[in-house]
């Protein structure tokens, strides 16, 4: 007997996008999902559980959450370069974000984004973290440097 799971549609069958953002490419590759975001840094070195993407950094706003599997819709990264490492251990754990999508460019975040190996776009044309709410459907287009947003009804 097997057993079928419920898996949100894909890009492709949604139609067309409410939002397109464009802004730089970081990392190559196209990912979707639900976007999960904040308008809080993350800390990686101790704000990070790597081994299952949660945020456990005591006052985030995200305290309890995971990113595994999600969009993850950031302003950027705050801390020591351990940011990279707990970001890259959470790749290996499985834990990771299949995409990224923030808004302050530094050298954490994105040797974060190498490391993991997922798409990631920056500078966008519009604020990311105004105009994607967690739920929403994202897919990121690391090659053109895109974000189509489909919101949840």
């Amino acid at each position: 007997m097997s057993t079928v799971l419920d898996t949100p549609a894909s890009a492709e069958t949604r139609g067309k996008p409410d939002i397109v953002l464009t802004g730089r490419r970081v990392v190559g590759g196209i990912a979707e999902g639900e976007a999960l975001v904040t308008a809080e840094t993350i800390s990686g070195w101790g704000g990070v559980s790597p081994m299952t993407g949660t945020i456990i950094e005591t006052r985030h706003e995200l305290r309890g959450v995971s990113f595994a599997e999600k969009v993850l819709v950031f302003r950027g990264a705050k801390g020591s370069s351990g940011w990279s490492a707990v970001f890259h251990t959470s790749r290996l754990a499985g834990a990771a974000p299949r995409a990224m999508v923030f808004n302050e460019m530094t050298t954490k975040v994105a040797l974060g984004c190498v490391v993991m190996r997922v798409p990631s776009v920056t500078e966008l044309d519009g604020d990311p973290i105004a105009l994607i709410d967690t739920g929403d459907y994202v897919r990121v287009n690391g090659d053109a440097g895109t974000v189509e947003v489909w919101k949840k009804r």
